[in-house]
């Protein structure tokens, strides 16, 4: 999430209310989480198994909970509770502005699309050209939608991210201040579900192919030309390159890789990164020609055992 305009150290520690290390002077140009970090991002690390990971990384910021020795040609900021400091920058930098009508005096819609009743269409939302939105969607604020998309009915474009940090009061939400992203001629099927991302965007590549009752969660990457049929939940932060198939019922795991042009049949686990032009099944995942043999040579030993 970038600023409207670049910030100090000095402006973004009195609005945290902590001490910082650094030039009061330097600029500051926006929030990241450390997967997607670039040069002038703040990143927050909050454990000491992450801290070299955050301080290495190309943030150029450091929002940390331990005074430490500060990289060459960076900045600290110091405080008691990372998490809860993120947030306040979010907060402050992307405010909640609660809508007073259906479609946002804010949104740009492109000519040639057809909104259908009972559409939501959040406040700075881009439409493109030629897009059919079905009855009942909803897409929340800052959502980019290219041109040629068709969007069918009950689909929801940008919730908050599912991310929490378990406190002993309760959990605790990591505020999303990120995008949905949809490139040209993606087609989303009915009740699909789009988490925008907690810093970044949520994206969906040019000519993918969504079907019914997809989830897909915040900051994932899906390339182009993709096909994701029904019933698929795919986690957070998870990459899927150009011209991969998902097949009914899959679920994958978070931070993983699907290498371009992967098949991925019906129910299967993704519990790792796979590489591209095979085909895979089962949980955990292994290669479908594999998977295969492993259950015909169970069928076999059973049906041995049984005759002896």
């Amino acid at each position: 999430m970038k600023f409207s305009k670049p910030q100090t150290l000095l402006q973004i520690a009195t609005l945290l209310g902590v001490d910082y290390v650094g030039a009061e002077t330097f600029q500051v140009l926006g929030i990241n989480e450390i997967h997607v970090v670039e040069i002038g991002d703040i990143v927050f690390v909050d454990h000491p198994k992450y801290y070299d990971k955050a301080l290495n990384s190309a943030a150029t910021t450091i929002l940390i909970n331990k005074e430490v020795t500060c990289p060459k040609g960076k900045s600290l900021l110091i405080s008691d509770d990372p998490f809860r400091d993120f947030n306040k920058i979010t907060k402050h930098f992307n405010p909640f502005i609660a809508s007073k009508v259906s479609i946002s005096e804010s949104a740009v819609i492109g000519e040639g699309t057809v909104i259908q009743p009972n559409v939501f269409i959040g406040n700075n939302v881009s439409i493109g050209k030629n897009c059919i939105i079905h009855p009942n969607v909803t897409i929340y604020d800052n959502c980019v939608i290219g041109n040629n998309v068709t969007i069918h009915a009950n689909t929801v474009l940008g919730a908050d991210a599912f991310y929490y940090k378990n406190r002993p009061e309760g959990f605790d939400k990591l505020i999303s201040g990120g995008r949905v992203v949809l490139k040209d001629h993606v087609d989303l099927g009915a009740s699909c579900t789009i988490d925008k991302g907690v810093t970044g965007d949520t994206t969906i590549g040019k000519g993918t192919k969504i079907d019914n009752q997809v989830h897909v969660g915040h900051d994932t990457i899906i390339g182009e030309k993709c096909l994701i049929a029904s019933q698929t939940g795919i986690a957070g932060c998870v990459i899927i390159e150009d011209e991969v198939t998902i097949w009914g019922q899959v679920g994958t795991n978070s931070g993983i890789t699907i290498g371009k042009g992967a098949i991925i049949l019906g129910q299967t686990g993704v519990t790792k990164s796979v590489i591209g032009g095979k085909s895979y099944f089962g949980t955990p995942i292994s290669e479908s020609r594999e998977k295969l043999k492993e259950l015909a040579e169970i069928k076999r030993f059973l049906k041995d055992r049984k005759k002896s």
